[in-house]
């Protein structure tokens, strides 16, 4: 069994890696950061690869698809991404066209890729690393919030379709709440509420996936923060996304 992981170099991707090992899968680890991956490369010894790609970029994703599609990948994980906090007006333009790309596109054009393929097959597992944001409106987040609205929609249809066409292929949404790896660092926020750990993240992310859930939710917390958007209008839940994003700055 073989898995490709994006966003393998840190953070849930990394932990998710390390699961599949210990779970007996191989996994073929893709990210930017090359000395990054070489390190978890060997330490996960002889059941890593690594695959150094920049999958913001929508030629680096097809020309990897076109390079492991014949290595009988049963498992594609799309982790790979980042956000940005800050007004709207205020943010770098070319972070968010930079943030669409791999928030969106790579996971747009990975999973249609390697979908095509798993359908031939009838079987495959696609996990798509969203968050509890991709549920809301997310005012000084707003562009992070979108992407994840995106892949949180995206995977919803996809599953559905799959269902309707009695397709063993199965697609979830990992939608975690804070989660305790870079993101912080590199969205210049920090966590408002106690995080889980990556680790935890990751555990619950494959045993959602392997039961065949749509969403995988983390938390209590968090099921009921999803749970709460179904009983209250639309703008007073971005009133309240407002307070709890300007907590973080």
């Amino acid at each position: 069994m073989k898995a490709l992981v994006t966003g393998a170099s840190s953070g849930i991707g990394r932990d998710i890696a390390r699961a599949l090992v210990c779970r007996g899968w191989d996994v073929i680890l893709v990210a930017r950061r090359a000395d990054r991956l070489m390190e978890l490369k060997k330490e996960l010894g002889k059941h890593a690869s690594c695959v150094r790609c920049d999958v913001s970029r929508v030629e680096e994703c097809i020309k990897l698809h076109e390079v492991l599609r014949k290595q009988d990948i049963e498992m594609l994980v799309n982790c790979a991404g980042f956000g940005l906090c800050g007004f709207f007006t205020e943010t770098s333009l070319d972070k968010e066209l930079e943030m669409i790309d791999t928030n969106i596109k790579a996971v747009h054009v990975l999973t249609k890729l390697f979908l095509q393929d798993f359908m031939l097959k009838n079987k495959g597992y696609i996990l798509n690393v969203a968050s509890i944001a991709g549920f809301f409106s997310g005012p000084l987040m707003a562009t992070y919030y979108a992407t994840k609205n995106y892949v949180v929609s995206m995977t919803g249809a996809i599953y559905e379709e799959l269902r309707r066409r009695g397709s063993s292929v199965k697609i979830s949404a990992l939608c975690p709440g804070p989660v305790d790896t870079e993101f912080n660092k590199v969205a210049h926020v920090k966590f408002s509420s106690a995080p889980i750990d990556s680790k935890t993240a990751a555990t619950q992310a494959l045993d959602g996936m392997m039961a065949g859930k749509l969403y995988i939710v983390p938390t209590v917390k968090m099921k009921c923060l999803k749970f709460v958007k179904r009983l209250l209008p639309d703008k007073t839940i971005t009133h309240f996304c407002y307070s709890f994003q300007k907590k973080k700055r």
